[in-house]
């Protein structure tokens, strides 16, 4: 199974608004693209909405048909561990392999030293093309990459090969995430990470590193943009040089985490894979969920008055809510609205508040990432929230659609 060199992973929590993602991925590529969606959910999302795996599949393959879409799709089990992937096995095709957690482990000694031993050829000054200087590799240098990350690509081949025991070697697609992670990885870091997948024989597709800057959910990205400018090329430059020295699948390509709304550094991007003719894979690129409440906040009435009940009880639940997100969320609290003044709020405030419009007056990133992270105050409202979502489905759809295609895949894209 391959997965096709543009990809957009698309989270959908309540798993009603499928059909308006992929009208936004179709309308992409009718100007020559083939980018395949990948409906993502993780454990926790699951956790918090009450639904299944099986529920995603469902709603991928439906919508799939409904829009007669030809090409490629998948479902992903989104980070996912050896404790978790179990119920993912049966209708997930994508495997986000999430080894942060085992970066900074202990290796055996005996896989410390064969691991150096393996890197000889690389000793010295090491030029990978098209990047303009040498890395210089010691042995003091080896040791400290594989003493941070030789346990995590270990737990990635325990998943993987849980996976192929009981998915076959050709039916799913492997990710390896390190992105959740206090210090970025370096280029010549991920060059022997990746030598470190192919040892142990993971055909990793894509993979999720960490980059300097913040990647925080639903706001744009905040950071040195010339140096993730160059990490970012040097990565790609990296994947293309490792892809032949190693044997790694030709598809393998960077992933973006949390790469929803980071529109700053989309024409980065997009110019650097252009330039190099790479592959790219955007995890949550659009945020779905806050969609939904934009659409509700836009229709006024009882819908308005949800989406306020959601953000006060978001409000007084701040530090339950956040605590799971801590390092992708970055809340000033002095510049939250209180919840008295949201209660006079009509539909255009609200929603203008809560849209990701960069220089709107109104716009205010603390409170989109409150309510980005609040989405388990819907899951409590059960079918109220969900009612509320079907009848007003051609409202919100609009507003998944357009945020999807006019402010993701058009920057990420150049269309």
């Amino acid at each position: 199974m391959k997965l096709g060199k543009y990809s957009l992973g698309i989270g959908d929590r309540f798993s009603h608004q499928g059909i308006a993602q992929l009208r936004a991925i179709m309308k992409a590529n009718q100007t020559g693209l083939d980018i395949n969606p990948v409906w993502n959910k993780s454990n926790r999302e699951h956790i918090y909405v009450h639904s299944h795996p099986a529920d995603v599949r469902k709603e991928a393959d439906t919508v799939v048909a409904a829009l007669d879409f030809s090409g490629k799709y998948f479902v992903d089990a989104d980070h996912i561990n050896l404790k978790t992937v179990a119920q993912f096995v049966e209708t997930s095709d994508f495997f986000t392999l999430d080894v942060a957690s085992f970066i900074r482990k202990e290796s055996p000694i005996e896989d410390m030293r064969d691991f150096v031993s393996s890197c000889n050829k690389y000793m010295g000054d090491l030029a990978i093309p098209g990047i303009g200087h040498p890395f210089h590799v010691t042995t003091e240098l080896l040791e400290k990459i594989a003493g941070k990350y030789l346990a995590a690509t270990h737990q990635a081949f325990e998943i993987y090969n849980y996976l192929y025991a009981n998915k076959g070697e050709d039916n799913f697609i492997t990710e390896v995430s390190m992105d959740e992670v206090e210090k970025p990885q370096t280029p010549v870091e991920l060059f022997f990470i990746l030598k470190m997948l192919a040892d142990k024989g993971v055909p990793v597709q894509t993979i999720a590193p960490k980059f300097t800057g913040r990647f925080n959910k639903g706001v744009d990205y905040a950071g040195d943009v010339d140096q993730f400018a160059r990490e970012f090329e040097e990565d790609v430059l990296v994947i293309d040089f490792a892809v032949k020295e190693f044997g790694l699948p030709e598809e393998l390509k960077l992933s973006i985490h949390s790469g929803s709304d980071k529109f700053t550094i989309y024409p980065i991007m997009a110019g650097i894979i252009r330039k190099h003719d790479k592959g790219l894979h955007v995890k949550t690129a659009g945020t779905t969920w806050l969609e939904e409440v934009i659409g509700l906040a836009m229709t006024g009435g009882e819908a308005l008055k949800a989406a306020k009940f959601i953000y006060t009880n978001a409000l007084g639940r701040k530090d339950e809510l956040c605590a799971p997100y801590a390092d992708v969320i970055d809340i000033d609290d002095s510049k939250l609205p209180s919840a008295e003044e949201v209660a006079r709020w009509n539909s255009e405030k609200f929603a203008n508040t809560l849209r990701h419009i960069p220089g709107h007056p109104d716009y205010n990133p603390n409170l989109r990432q409150l309510i980005h992270v609040g989405y388990k105050v819907a899951a409590e409202m059960g079918t109220v929230y969900t009612g509320l979502l079907k009848k007003h489905s051609e409202v919100i759809g609009a507003c998944v659609e357009e945020n999807i295609y006019e402010r993701h895949l058009k920057r990420l894209f150049n269309l």
